[in-house]
Formats: structure tokens, sequence, C-alpha cells
């Protein structure tokens, strides 16, 4: 029988069932014997199609409408394919035909929820798609394919959708909702089909009664709360319109107020927490001891201040990066903030804890370390005010950016949606900040400020007094009186300068002085006089000129307020010239140290007061900067010191800092030195300062003398990007470039000056011919010997010159030859009587020289034509002339000592200074240190003197060193050559580092912990096994595996970092913490690739002691006795993931996001695949907890990385490593990839690391490649995860969604 003819055929068969009434029952398995025998595959869209088309509207009937159902029951026709042909008519025309409404609920009730046969029957597909050419969902919600579980899940959405907007459109309630009109067509094209009679109104009443009890049925229903759970997932903008037009439903309809039936109460309760209703129908809760365990997270025992393997220990992460941030001997291009703001965001998702406890771990950890930095060592290394600039701005700037990320997601919400629901979400952020800061008051120990700050927060305690009793200084204002003398009364805290600190940032307001036991000062009294004593920099903003004596006072006393700084901002580009210098030196001082509060904000103003513009009537090659030298020079002398460049590192300033100084280096180093200038002090200086300090600065922002030695000795490229001058520029570009752009950017730009502007322009090294130029030769020496110097160049004139400058003394009892290594040509310097007018020349020229003076002296030394001391006398001379050369001899005795050319020479105290004095007890020290850490030294020499040679260029280095006086007007050269002797001794073979050591500290004896520490570093440089035994005492510390061990009894950030240099003694001796002893050394270690596995190793190693302490305990009567098994499992649990937690920190700060990605991408597949000896002799719940350690341990690796979001660049990266890890996770599910590990720790990793990966970064999940989220999904369906699976799916997206809605039609049915 031919198609056409068969439907037709169908028709005459409906109509005469219609004319001679027959049993609907049995003439539906009639047709359904007939249209089996015709081929027709059941059920039939078509016949769908013939049967509603029949009915609309010639044979309205009640037989029609049974034929219809009985057509449903017998499996004839789709059911879902009816009630959208259904809805498409009928409810349009609900109001004429209220009986066929009613009619078509009847259906929906009866048939909505039964999809089981619906997936499963053959024409599930074709269903759908007809379901979609009907109602055009794909086009209505956005559905990226036209999968038919997308299709299924937009389907019931559209049913409640519709059921409400029809109930909303009977009560007359649409003009209330945001588009007074329904989402769904109207197409009245019966209308006065049929008249309306009396009983209309009652039917329309009863009918919109059931409809509203439909929808309340399907938000409850177990199968379709869960598909519109996951549609507010996924349709957001939709659901948002859906939830506010129910919320008006059942706030204001009459049916719901005056039903029997339905529940006000319950639907109110439906409307105003529609998604957390669902949410809690269709949580997903995995299975798995694991599982149950991963809940105990969401509370941190915070109650105490002991820092054993508590829940606080959770958060020593913290406590790692800011020791790590400390170290002084690099210029970090990221910013600190922005990576503690990643670093928090990532512990508080993984811990599953509020932001209350996240804020608090912070606060803490932040305070422990400014409290082991009460009682520092000496030494050229950052000090307090780096340690409080960590406390009181980085910290407090780090919570801003978290805030102000979650209140930009709710200002864009709210701006794209009508109701506001997402109002709700302000504030949880900020809340949780108050609530931690409250709580802070309870850890008094960890309160006590250092001497240094006492009086500051004695005034910051007065402060809130002042507020509470509405003191004001006589203005209306307590902001600017001065409290030097009267705070003396009172006893703060650093609690107080912490909330000070987020009050000044607009985090708290000033209710904060009214928490209880926060005024409490030393004294009851207010104190007298107040009112009159007004600050120095209230003198400013009232329009006082600088004089000296107000100017030492503003240098001397931090600004309080953004407007403060504005007003010498606004001084040092307006005023003259006296008050710019003095303006200049104001930035500089204690605002900039100490001014926490406003301390990025002088940072640019720094930064930008170092590119002037240029006036508009400068032309030719003259720089404009020329003129502001005397400025200038006051700016870079002021950021110079440590602590300064620290400062500027840990608020991610230096990319822009180094922009700024380039062209400083190019005008200052291109010019004739012709002119001088006076400096208000009286000091005079050149062309040549200016060069020099800049360019000291510039070099100290990279590591500019490491390259050649990590590459010649090490195994592999050092991990990470290269710092350079190029590097530093495109990172200053990029940030310009980019920022603004989103909406935390949008946010925190409201905090910034507007006065500022800054230039947003890229720069290039091309822009700085003499720089760039420069900067080849210092590669070129660094990499090769020099090449050969021609005779008679210009450069040849200057080498002379400055050969006769330094070496004059030595010139006068006879003629002096001074040949370089690399030339052939003999440079003779008896012939250069004066060489002073010969250098006035450009600073570069005498750069480009400089390698070949340094060889020449070099040689000259080694063949004895020049003695030691003469040629230190004549480095000191050349340093003294161009400062500025100190670069180049760190850079061409750093690359010489690596070539390794040079023959050693005896410190023998004749020729050389001698480290006899006090070299035995340097080197005991050392061995002490070390081995205090768990660290077994290899013997010393015994012959240690007669070993005390060094190589020739690193001999003629620290021999320059020693030559200068510790004073303030050197600080800023020996911050330069300090860390690069540090580096080149501890390259050096034993025992050139406790050599040099011995010569610092008998010159500075007050330096002498801090260099025996730095010392003590070499042996980590040298020898891979020191630095797994340090990293074994970190974990057995951190965990306390051996707690017969003083150090290690308690266990935590305590036994892992300590509580400051010098809290431990060993035998007399200083020694340090495991875990501050690896932060010092881990970036001395060459090859940084075998970290990931030893460090993976040291995990499984952990957990192994872990799960057999706890398999003992559990074993024991006692444990029989009280069931102390289910205790010592969750308590093992904490424990590994405390290792978890110390082995993903240890990955990130030694290697950064490319050591992680080498960790996810083959330390762990590698190691899956390997065979572990002892897999066969491990049992009990070893296994499964190294599965679960190894789940947390690359989750956190990868969390630290590359962030729980998409907000930082690093994010970037991310997709491509997660998916190439599920990858292999997914071939090894599916067979195609054999294991080695134990069965049982595998599995316990997969769902591990899944369930980490939904509950906690959930957008990991939507970056994964769709079709690897389903496979994983299959895969884990085959291990009975069915919860699992479905977490998984939902978590997908769009690309996922429609699988999603069939595995939760299955599982809801197989329950």
């Amino acid at each position: 029988m031919a198609v056409a003819p068969l439907w037709e055929s169908v028709t005459s068969v409906i109509r005469s069932a219609e004319e001679k009434n027959v049993d609907p029952l049995q003439w539906a398995l009639e047709l359904r014997l007939t249209l089996s025998a015709a081929g027709i595959s059941l059920p039939s869209p078509d016949l769908a199609h013939l049967l509603v088309s029949h009915i609309f509207w010639e044979n309205h009937t009640p037989l029609s409408w049974k034929l219809l159902e009985k057509a449903i029951t017998v499996t004839i026709v789709p059911p879902l394919l009816v009630l959208a042909l259904l809805s498409h008519r009928v409810i349009p025309n609900r109001k004429h035909h209220p009986a066929a409404y009613r009619l078509y609920l009847e259906l929906l009730k009866r048939h909505a929820f039964s999809l089981m046969p619906l997936i499963r029957g053959s024409g599930y597909h074709r269903t759908m798609n007809s379901i979609d050419d009907i109602l055009h969902l794909s086009e209505i919600f956005g559905l990226p394919n036209q999968e038919p579980g997308s299709i299924l899940l937009a389907f019931v959405f559209s049913i409640v959708c519709q059921l409400v907007d029809a109930s909303l459109d009977d009560e007359g309630l649409l003009e209330l909702t945001s588009n007074q009109r329904s989402n769904w067509p109207h197409d009245m094209e019966i209308d006065g089909l049929l008249k309306r009679n009396d009983n209309h109104g009652v039917l329309e009443k009863a009918n919109t009664e059931m409809a509203i009890t439909l929808i309340q049925f399907l938000l409850q229903n177990e199968v379709t709360s869960r598909i519109l759970h996951l549609a507010s997932q996924n349709m957001p903008t939709h659901w948002e319109d859906f939830s506010q037009r129910f919320s008006v439903l059942t706030t204001k309809s009459l049916v719901v107020r005056n039903s029997k039936h339905i529940n006000p109460e319950a639907l109110t309760y439906l409307a105003s927490h529609t998604s957390k209703f669902l949410e809690r129908e269709s949580k997903t809760i995995p299975r798995g001891e694991f599982h149950a365990l991963l809940s105990s997270g969401s509370i941190l025992a915070l109650t105490s201040q002991h820092h054993g393997t508590s829940g606080s220990a959770l958060w020593l992460p913290i406590d790692l990066f800011f020791e790590d941030i400390m170290d002084g001997t690099q210029a970090a291009a990221a910013s600190a903030v922005e990576n503690l703001t990643g670093l928090v965001k990532a512990l508080q998702a993984v811990n599953s804890t509020t932001w209350h406890d996240a804020f608090l771990a912070l606060w803490l950890a932040a305070l422990r370390l400014v409290q082991r930095e009460r009682d520092p060592i000496e030494g050229p290394v950052p000090r307090t005010d780096t340690f409080l600039c960590v406390l009181l701005s980085v910290t407090p700037l780090a919570v801003a950016n978290i805030i102000e990320e979650e209140e930009s997601q709710w200002i864009d919400q709210t701006a794209s949606s009508p109701s506001n629901q997402w109002k709700e979400k302000k504030g949880k952020c900020r809340q949780g900040l108050v609530n931690s800061l409250q709580q802070l008051g309870d850890y008094e120990s960890l309160l006590t400020p250092p001497l240094s700050v006492q009086s500051v927060a004695n005034q910051a305690a007065a402060k809130a007094v002042m507020f509470i009793s509405g003191i004001t200084n006589g203005s209306g204002s307590y902001e600017n009186t001065s409290m030097n003398e009267s705070a003396s009364g009172y006893s703060g805290n650093m609690r107080h300068l912490v909330v000070e600190a987020c009050i000044s940032r607009n985090l708290l307001d000033t209710s904060a002085y009214l928490w209880p036991r926060f005024a409490n000062g030393g004294t009851n009294q207010v104190p007298q006089g107040v009112a009159g004593n007004v600050s120095c920099w209230s003198l400013v903003m009232k329009g006082s000129s600088l004089t000296p004596s107000l100017t030492n006072s503003l240098i001397t006393t931090p600004a309080s307020s953004l407007a403060e700084i504005e007003k010498i901002y606004e001084v040092a580009t307006t005023g003259s010239e006296d008050e710019k210098i003095a303006a200049a030196s104001i930035l500089c001082g204690a605002s900039l140290f100490r001014g926490w509060s406003i301390q990025e904000h002088v940072i640019i103003f720094i930064v930008t007061l170092l590119s002037p513009q240029a006036p508009a009537n400068i032309s030719g090659s003259y720089s404009h900067l020329i003129n502001c030298a005397p400025f200038l020079n006051v700016l870079l002398v002021g950021i110079s010191p440590v602590d300064c460049v620290q400062i500027f590192s840990l608020h991610g300033v230096v990319p822009l800092l180094a922009g700024a100084l380039m062209p400083i280096c190019e005008a200052f180093g291109s010019g004739i030195p012709n002119i001088t200038w006076t400096l208000p002090t009286g000091e005079v200086i050149s062309s040549h300062a200016v060069f020099s300090t800049a360019f000291i600065l510039l070099l100290r922002l990279w590591r500019f003398d490491h390259p050649p030695l990590d590459y010649v000795l090490g195994d592999v490229p050092p991990v990470g990007p290269q710092s350079s001058p190029e590097y530093l520029l495109l990172v200053r570009n990029c940030r310009l470039e980019c920022f603004g752009k989103s909406p935390k950017d949008r946010m925190a730009r409201r905090r910034f000056s507007k006065v500022i502007d800054i230039s947003v322009d890229p720069i290039f090294m091309d822009s700085f011919p003499r720089l760039k130029q420069w900067y080849r030769q210092h590669q070129e020496c660094m990499a090769s010997i020099l090449s050969e110097l021609k005779t008679g160049s210009p450069v040849h004139h200057i080498v002379d010159s400055l050969l006769s400058m330094m070496f004059k003394k030595a010139n006068k009892g006879g003629s002096q030859s001074l040949t370089p290594s690399s030339g052939s040509s003999s440079l003779s310097t008896s012939g250069v009587d004066d060489s002073s007018d010969q250098l006035k020349i450009p600073a570069w020229d005498i750069l480009e020289a400089a390698p070949f003076v340094l060889d020449a002296a070099l040689t000259a030394c080694a063949h004895g034509s020049l003695s030691p001391r003469e040629l230190a006398t004549g480095l000191k001379t050349l340093a003294d002339f161009l400062p500025a050369t100190l670069g180049t001899m760190v850079s061409y005795f750093s690359s010489e000592v690596t070539r390794g050319l040079w023959k050693p020479v005896s410190m023998n105290g004749t020729d050389w200074p001698s480290p006899a004095a006090n070299l035995a007890s340097v080197e005991q020290q050392i061995e002490l240190i070390l081995a205090a850490t768990g660290v077994d030294v290899p013997r010393l020499p015994a012959d240690g003197i007669s070993a005390a040679t060094l190589p020739l260029p690193l001999a003629a280095l620290v021999s320059l060193t020693i030559t200068y006086k510790l004073e303030k007007a050197t600080e800023r050269f020996l911050v330069l050559v300090g860390p690069a002797l540090d580096a080149l001794a501890a390259a050096c073979p034993w025992p050139c580092m406790p050599i040099v050591t011995s010569l610092w500290t008998q010159k500075v004896k007050r330096w002498s912990d801090f260099l025996i520490f730095s010392a003590s570093r070499t042996v980590f440089h040298h020898n891979s096994d020191a630095v797994i035994q340090l990293l074994r005492s970190c974990f057995t510390c951190t965990l306390s595996l051996t707690p017969t061990s003083q150090l290690c009894s308690y266990g935590g950030v305590g036994a892992l970092l300590g509580h400051g240099f010098g809290s431990l003694y060993s035998g007399g001796i200083s020694t340090a913490a495991p875990g501050i002893l690896y932060i010092k050394v881990h970036r001395s270690i060459r090859d940084v690739m075998f970290l990931t596995e030893e460090i993976l190793s040291l995990l499984m190693f952990s957990v192994k002691s872990i799960a057999t302490t706890a398999e003992q305990l559990k074993k024991t009567k006692d444990g029989l006795r009280y069931g102390i098994g289910q205790v010592s499992l969750s308590q093992a649990m904490t424990r590994v993931k405390l290792a978890a937690s110390l082995g993903a920190s240890l990955v990130w700060i030694s290697g950064g996001p490319n050591l992680v990605q080498a960790l996810i991408k083959d330390t762990l597949p590698s190691w899956f695949i390997s065979v572990h000896g002892e897999e066969d002799e491990l049992g009990g719940m070893v296994p499964m907890l190294r599965g679960y350690a190894l789940a947390y341990f690359a989750i956190l690796s990868s969390a630290f990385a590359w962030g729980v979001d998409s907000s930082s660049p690093a994010s970037k990266r991310r997709p491509r490593v997660l998916w190439l890890h599920l990858e292999f996770v997914v071939s090894a599910l599916e067979g195609k990839i054999s294991l080695g590990c134990d069965w049982a720790t595998w599995q316990a990793y997969v769902t591990g690391f899944v369930s980490l990966m939904v509950q906690c970064t959930p957008a990991w999940v939507l970056e994964v490649d769709v079709e690897v989220v389903k496979r994983l999904s299959k895969s884990l369906r085959q291990w009975n995860e069915q919860d699992l699976a479905l977490a998984l799916l939902c978590a997908g997206g769009l690309g996922t969604m429609g699988t999603a809605t069939e595995l939760i039609v299955e599982t809801c049915h197989q329950l």
C-alpha cells in the first residue's frame, strides 16, 4: 500500500469510527495492526499530525479526543509530539475552547512525566526533530545543536513557561511582568468557531488552577525538576525571565490565594528559591567514602591558634606563597596581588569553605608572616616595611579584587536582568570579610605589633576611640588629626591596622569601630587637646607651601588619603624646580614605604613622574629628560633601596617601571657629561650619575647575570619565562592593552586616581638603539669569549683611557702592558698621561669598552703584570667613575667563571684576602644548619685551608665588593652585585661559597647569620640528593610523621616554616625551618624538572605512613570499642589533603605553570602506567587514599597555576593541558592504555579528580572537548558511578546538556 493512500484510508477509518461511535480502544488496537502490517514504524509522528489536525477544529468532539487519547495509550503516536502539537493549537485558543485546554492539561498530567519510553524508542530522534520543527525550540532557546536530549530539555522548559504565561494572561497579570506579553505565539485563526457559553468562566478558572497545579508538579517531580535545574544552569537569561514571571504569578494570583488544592506558602517559596529548590531536588551525591568526606571541608576549624594538622593547616599554601614572594634576589614581573587573589580563590573552591573561613585564613597567614619577621637577621634583604606591605596593602588589595569580582558580576547580571534576582548574591564576600575580621581578635598572639609600628597601631586604636567619642579637629573631621602624642595611652594591635587598611579601601565602613572589644584603649579617658593638633598633611591640603621643615615632616609621615597624594603629585608636575624636588622626596618617603592604604597610588605616581611629557617646543635629538635631571635623580635614588624595589615588585609594577627607566637610560647614556647640576643638599651630579642610578635599577629588574650559567651547567633550560628587557616590555604592553576591558577591571579602575593619565602606547626595544646595542653585546659576552678589538678604533681609544685611569698609580713605576686574552694587540697605558678629558664621552660608549677593559685587566693580573691589590683598586676606580660598569663587571666575571678558562688563585692573605680566620667556623655552621633540617651534607675536604682557592674572576669580584663601605650612598650599587656574587659563588665548586662568606663575615660581622644561612644553600645547587632530603623533611615536619622530633612534633605550618629565623637553635647556631630553607634555595636548583617525580614519590610515601597509622589506631582495642574507625579515616583524609596541598604548593612555587604542566601531562600519566613494586604489599586503605591524594594533588596544582576560573591570563593555557590529561584518563578507562598502578588507586583517582572538578572547578568542565566529557561520563556509568557521571554532564554546558537530560531520565527510572 502506498504511503499517501494509506493515510487517506486512515482518515476514512477515523471518520467512520466517529460516525459509528465505535469503542476507541478497539479502534486504536485495530489501527495498530493495520499500520504494522503496512510497515509503518510505531509510534508514528505522521499519525500524530493526522489525528491532531483532524480534531482542530472541524471535528472538535469528545470521541475525537478519546480516539487521540487511546492512540497515545497503545503507543501508536508519540505522546510528547502530540502534546507539542496540542500546545501549539490549544494554548493560544484556550479562552475560546476551555474544554480543549482542559483536555490538553489532562493529557499533560498523564504523559508529560513518562519520558523513559521516549528516549528508548526507535523514533526518538525523529520525534524530537518534529517537536523542534513545530515549536521552534532551537531558535527560541539558542541551542547550538539539535541533539534530541537538548530539545527534550527545551520542551519540558517550554511547557512550564507556557503554563505560567497562560495563567498570568488568564488572570490579567501579564502587564505586571517585564515584557508585559507572552513569550509564546498567539495565532487566533479560529475566532468565533464556537460561541462562549455560561460555563466557560467557571471552566477557565478551573483550568487556571489546574495549570498552576501542574507547574508545581513539574517543579517538584524528580525527573522534570532535575531537567529544569539543568535548564537554569545553561539558559540563565531565559530562566531569569521565567523566574520573574513565576514570582508574579505566585504573589499576585487570586487563584493561588483562593485555591484549596494549592499551597500558597509552598508555591511562594518555590518562586523565591526556584534555583535553590531545584538544585536541592536534583543534587547529585557522588558515591563512596571519599565523596562523603568531601563535605567535611565545608567547616573550617580555626578556633585555636594551634598550628597542627587541623583544618587550618590546609591553608598553608598561602603561608608558602607569602614567604616565596619575600625573596629579594629577584623582582617579579607578575603582581603578587593578582597571584594571591587566584590562590585564595583556588583554596576557597577546593576546600569548599565560606569566604569567612577563606579570609580568616588569609589574614592569619599574613599575620604569621609578620610575626616571623619580629626578630629579623641583619642583611641586604627586604625588611619589616616589605612584610607590612604584604599584610596591609597586598592582602587588602587581593580581598578587594575578590569582592569587586563578585559585585561586578552582580552589576552586569542586574543590568541585563529586570528582576534583580542576583541581588541576594551581592555582599557575600564582603560579609565574609566582616566576619573574619571580627573573629581575628581571638588570635591575640598574632596581633602583637613589631616595635617599629607600635605607635602606628596605637594611633589606629585612638582613632577608633575618637570616632566613637565624636572628637574632631575643629573642622568637623578626625581624619587629619595629629595623634602622635595623644595615642600613647592607647594599646593598639595589628587588628587595628588591618581594619584601618580595609576601611581606607572602602572594604569596611566606620561601623567597624563599634565592634565589641575593638575600641578598648589603654585608658578610659579621651585624649585632651586633640582637636587643636593638626597634621602636616592638613597643612598641605590647606595650600601651605613646601618649606624645608614641612617637607621633612611630610617625608617622615605617610599620607592617609589619595587626595593628599594627588596634591603632592600636582606640585610635582606644576610647581617650581625646588618644589618639584621636594614633592619627589615626599613621594619616595614614608608614603611609599608605610602609606599602606595608598601605596599602589604612590607607586603609579612615581612611575608616571619618571616619564614626564615632552614640552611642545622641544625639537631635534635633544631629550627633554635632560632638563629634568635633578628631579629624576631624586626619584631614582628614592626608589633604589631594597625594600622599595621589592614593594614595586609585589604590586606588579616592575614592567611599568622598566618601561619608564629605559628612556632615561637611553637619554642620559647617550649624552656627553659636560653639564652638572647641584641638588638642594649640595650634592653635584652629572648625566653619568643619573644614568648609573637608572641603569643599575633597570638591571635589578631581571636576572641579567644568570642565563649562561643556567644553559651551560644545567641539563635543560630553566622552567618558566626568562625575564629580559624584551619580556618586561611585552608584559607591560599586554597589561596596558588589556586593562579595563573586563568587568573586574572596570570595577578596579574606580580605585585609581583620576588625575593620572598613563600612556598605553606600546614600547619596544627598537625605540632605544643604544640600550638594544648594549643588550646585544651583553648577550654575546655572556655566551662566548670577546671578539678581537681592532687597534685604532674608537673603542680601542676608550679602552686605553680607561686602563690609564684605573691603573695610573701602577703605571708610575714604568711602562705597563695590558693585553686582553681575546685580542692579539697590546694595549699600552704608558703613553696616556691624562685620561680625564678623553673620558668625557657618553656612558654607553664606556659600557661598550668595559668588557675589553676587564679582559685586559684580568689577563694582566693572571700573567703577574698587575698585583691583586692593584686589580681591586683599578676595578673600584672604574666603578666609582661610572657605577653602571658594575653591571658589566658582574656579567663579564660571571661568564668567565662559567667558561672555566682561568686558573684558580690562592686566597692566602698575601696576594688575595684570606678566609682562614673563620673559614672552618663558617663550614661548621653551614653543616649544622643543614643537619637541623634533615639534610646530610657530604664531608668537606680535611685540608680546608689549603683548598682555599677561587677562580680568578670570582676572586676579583669578591675583592672589589669588600672594598666598599656599607653606607647609604653605595647601598644601591651593592644590592646589584650582592645577589650576583652569591649566585656565582654558589655555582662554583665547594668550598668557594664558604670562602666568599668568610671574607664577607670578616668585613660585616653583624651580617654573619644572614651570610652563613645564604651559604648553606650552595649544597642544593650541586647535589640533587640534598634537595630530595630537604623535600622529605618538609613533608615529614608538616605531617608530623616523626613526632619524636622536636622540630616536627606538632606538624602543620609552624613545623614547616617555624616562627622566624633564629627561633630554632642547634648547637648554639641559628637554624631555619625546612620550609624556609627550601623557599630560599629552590631558585638555585638548575633542573627543576626532576622535582615533580620526587614530590610525587614523597607524597605517596607520606600517604602510606598516614594510612598505616590510621589502620593501627583502628585495630586497637579502644578503636574497636569506641568505633574510632570512621574517625581515623576522616583524620587520615585530612592529613592526606594536607600532604597533597603541600606537594602542589611545592611544585607550583618551584617551577610555576610550566612545571605544573609537566606534572599533569607527563609525570602523572607515567606514574599510573608504571608498575610499582610495592603495590602488591599494600592493603587496607592505602591504595584508596593514594588515589584521593593524587586527585587533590592534580586539582590543586592546576588551580594554583591556572586558576579556578578564566579571570587570569594564565588560564588560557589550561584547556589544552586539561584536555590532554582527560584524554589520557578516558583512553585508560576505555582499555586503550594499560595501567601499572593498583586498580583501587586508579579508581579513587578518577572518581576523586572528576568529583573535585565538578564540585570545585566547574568552569574547567566547560573548557574540555564535549566528546571527551561524554566518553568520560560513559566510562563512569560503567563503574556504576551514575550520579557522578550525571554531575559531570550537567557541568558540561550546552554541549553536554542533551546527554545529561537523557541520563537524568535513565537514572530516575532506575531508582
